[in-house]
């Protein structure tokens, strides 16, 4: 069932208008471009919103396909192309009342995007970019990544049979290198970190005609990211939560969740984006967002060596990150940053209590969930929606069983296991 094109649109099916500099405002008409030639600020895709308005409506909506293409009128992309691709979103939203009980909370959902195609929320902005890729007829698509990214990248370019050229810090977990190379991606680890793989594949992007989807991308490839907002809004019955907790890298994905918010008011599909807090998070080792908002300067400064188990987070010079801050501020929501061990416990409470199993990145969102519902900073009345991006099945190196829970070891035969549970074992006498 595809449903998209009977209302029209003007860029192969979509209602872009074009590039607006989030520094100066100067305009720029749709293509490969990612940065103005006048400040040097990103460029922020823009809609024909009054066009939009006349017939995107919540009935519309719920009769479009269940994958992120059902916002297409707000999307940069051919929604027909498009649903050739993996058809990421409409993942589940799920109801915590384990947690809420265990943390002394009203209510707590998650937003589990760790069931997307390749298990992370960067199949939607990849979603988004692949179809850009096919447009302008490149040579292939590529990417700077901490891991997740890679294997969206290369999983959407095999379903278009386009190749694939992923850059990864030589210390990339092996569950985020594997599936990637499963794909088909070819792969450079580069001995560094993620922001020294960025900046070469913002040198060779251009040469080469690669469509590196977070860079001369970019401004599609944020776009993708927002309909986890939409999505939240929704499946909430078109209401707002109170909060949201996002995990930051370089903060894109909290940027895209107050621009999914706005258009939503902007169409008139809900009455004030204001009404929510947007916070963030980033793990102790990596925190040049939240360092800015608690310190004196209120200055982002690029952290040249992350140390943190959540790998996905560790981009010491947010691209995003001053945006970021901004919306924080101006949202009254906050940006913490809890350490490792913290971390890991907020993977664990997730688990045990509710049955997903994140990454550390989830783990961060968790772990500041905690820490701002004990210090007051989150009001125990509060809804609270968090953002768990990635899968915990694909970054394990830092786990250990005996770290997560016993184990036991017998011989091939019921004697030893009846023993066993003669002694007790998970409550049972």
């Amino acid at each position: 069932m595809t449903l998209y094109t009977s209302r029209g649109g003007n860029q192969r099916g979509s209602y872009i208008d074009g590039f607006e500099c989030k520094g100066c405002g100067k305009k720029f008409p749709v293509g490969l471009r990612n940065a103005c030639d006048e400040c040097f600020h990103s460029l922020e895709v823009k809609y024909r919103t009054e066009e939009v308005r006349e017939f995107l409506d919540r009935d519309y909506i719920r009769s479009q396909p269940g994958s992120m293409w059902r916002y297409w009128p707000l999307l940069p992309a051919d929604p027909v192309v498009g649903a050739d691709g993996l058809n990421p979103g409409m993942t589940p939203l799920r109801e915590c009342r384990n947690l809420a009980r265990m943390l002394g909370a009203r209510r707590i959902l998650v937003k589990d995007d760790t069931v997307n195609p390749t298990y992370s929320f960067k199949d939607r902005p990849v979603a988004v970019s692949i179809t850009k890729i096919v447009e302008f007829g490149l040579a292939g698509s590529g990417c700077a990544s901490t891991g997740n990214l890679a294997g969206a990248v290369a999983a959407a370019s095999a379903k278009y049979g386009i190749p694939s050229y992923v850059l990864v810090p030589s210390s990339t977990d092996r569950g985020k290198i594997l599936p990637a190379l499963a794909y088909g991606a070819n792969l450079i680890e580069v001995d560094g970190t993620y922001d020294e793989a960025n900046r070469i594949s913002n040198l060779i992007a251009d040469r080469y005609r690669i469509g590196f989807v977070n860079i001369n991308l970019r401004p599609y490839y944020v776009e993708g990211s927002k309909t986890i907002a939409m999505e939240t809004v929704e499946q909430l019955g078109w209401a707002l939560p109170d909060r949201v907790i996002v995990p930051m890298g370089s903060g894109a994905l909290l940027t895209a969740v107050s621009k999914g918010l706005n258009e939503f008011a902007e169409t008139g599909l809900i009455d004030d984006s204001a009404e929510v807090m947007i916070s963030g998070t980033q793990p102790y080792g990596c925190s040049p967002i939240s360092d800015a908002y608690s310190g004196t300067d209120g200055m982002i400064h690029p952290v040249e060596r992350p140390e943190t188990v959540a790998e996905s987070l560790a981009i010491g010079d947010p691209a995003s990150g001053y945006e970021a801050l901004s919306i924080i501020r101006k949202s009254a929501g906050f940006a913490d940053a809890p350490d490792d061990r913290e971390i890991f416990e907020g993977q664990m409470l997730l688990a045990r209590h509710e049955g997903v199993f994140t990454e550390p990145a989830g783990g961060c969102v968790i772990a500041s969930l905690r820490r701002k519902l004990e210090d007051g900073t989150i009001g125990r009345d509060e809804t609270i929606v968090c953002l768990i991006t990635g899968n915990g099945l694909k970054s394990q190196r830092h786990l250990d069983a005996k770290s997560m829970g016993r184990t036991y070891k017998v011989g091939n035969n019921t004697e030893e296991v009846e023993k066993i549970f003669e002694k007790g074992i998970g409550g049972l006498n």
